[in-house]
């Protein structure tokens, strides 16, 4: 797709969106429904929230924002789930809400789901926030996806509340995840890290878990000034891992599952926040423009995996914590809810190439 022509774009984004919302009554899988669709309040849907709002700041157009606030309203009126750090992912597209409509209902919620990360949500040594999920509380464990299921709405707060307390508390956890997750080697990042054991389990350079840190980080300094020596810090590992990226592109335009491993898959949510993260950053000036065309071409890769209805294939199933190299390459390829939310992400951002 030629990404100078906006409504081809726009036409594709309503696609993505729609199937978004019934994806499950149109493949029949034995899958989890909980990452399968929106009626789940979970990480799928609270990066699906995001891009909602995303496309609708891009548009201007209120149907977008009134479907984030239904959203909301019937999870409030049903009630909401357990606390955990993928269950916090919706809590960022709320702080947005509250901005907007100043409704109190809404800050009270915010508040709530804040004091839990800040004093009751589980700490590896060193403070680290625990990957606690609904179904594991994986005890001593760092894991990349935190970054951006919770501690991006701990930043937001620190805005909205104008609290400095999170904003250094985000800037903390960004350091320790750092510190663990890095491969100095590579510049890539591990899937893990435990406390326990003292390693980084299958020492996995997984493909999504390396996109939320290109995705979160650049979303993460668009939301606040961050000090020099922190940014300089963070952007340092950015464009070492995006330098180390695009050695490993394929052809196509996507990447692996296993970014390194030519055995693995070829993966489209992974390659989506991976372009939306490049393009973002490059457009910011937080990397070089050199990187622009791993973006774009991105782009094309992702844009070769959407369905004519609009379903975003060639998307990896919810991938827990591997101890083998072997575990993430046997994870099932099927249509995910995230996968049309991390593309969205992706084609919202086309719109500014």
């Amino acid at each position: 797709m030629d990404i100078k022509d906006k409504q081809k774009i726009h036409q594709l984004i309503d696609k993505v969106i729609t199937k978004m919302y019934d994806i499950t009554t149109i493949y029949e899988t034995n899958t989890s429904t909980g990452t399968k669709y929106m009626e789940i309040w979970e990480w799928p849907q609270g990066v699906a929230l995001f891009g909602l709002y995303l496309y609708y700041k891009e548009t201007g157009n209120r149907k977008y924002f009134n479907m984030i606030v239904d959203w909301f309203e019937f999870h409030i009126k049903k009630g909401l789930p357990v606390k955990n750090v993928n269950t916090m992912c919706p809590m960022l597209t709320m702080t947005y809400v509250y901005e907007e409509t100043k409704d109190e209902k809404y800050m009270i919620l915010l508040k709530e789901w804040l004091a839990y990360v800040m004093n009751d949500m589980p700490r590896t040594v060193e403070g680290g926030i625990q990957h606690i999920t609904t179904a594991d509380i994986n005890e001593q464990q760092l894991w990349d996806d935190t970054l951006y299921m919770t501690v991006l709405f701990v930043t937001r707060m620190g805005v909205v509340l104008k609290d400095d307390r999170y904003i250094q508390e985000s800037i903390r956890q960004f350091l320790i995840h750092l510190k663990y997750l890095t491969d100095t080697k590579t510049g890539l990042f591990y899937h893990g890290w435990t406390f326990i054991e003292c390693n980084n389990f299958a020492n996995a350079r997984w493909a999504r878990g390396n996109s939320w840190y290109t995705a979160g980080l650049v979303d993460y300094l668009d939301m606040y000034d961050c000090p020099l020596g922190v940014k300089s810090y963070l952007l340092s590992s950015l464009e070492r891992q995006v330098a180390a990226l695009e050695d490993l592109q394929t052809e196509n335009g996507l990447w692996r599952t296993l970014l390194d491993d030519e055995t693995s898959y070829e993966e489209a949510s992974a390659t989506a926040a991976f372009g939306y993260g490049i393009l973002k950053a490059v457009r910011l000036g937080y990397i070089d423009e050199k990187y622009k065309q791993m973006g774009l071409k991105a782009i094309d890769g992702v844009i070769s995996c959407i369905d004519d209805d609009g379903v975003v294939n060639q998307v990896s199933y919810g991938t827990g914590m591997g101890r083998t190299l072997e575990d993430y390459k046997n994870i099932p390829i099927c249509p995910q809810l995230y996968g049309q939310s991390m593309t969205m992400l992706l084609l919202v951002e086309a719109l500014k190439a």
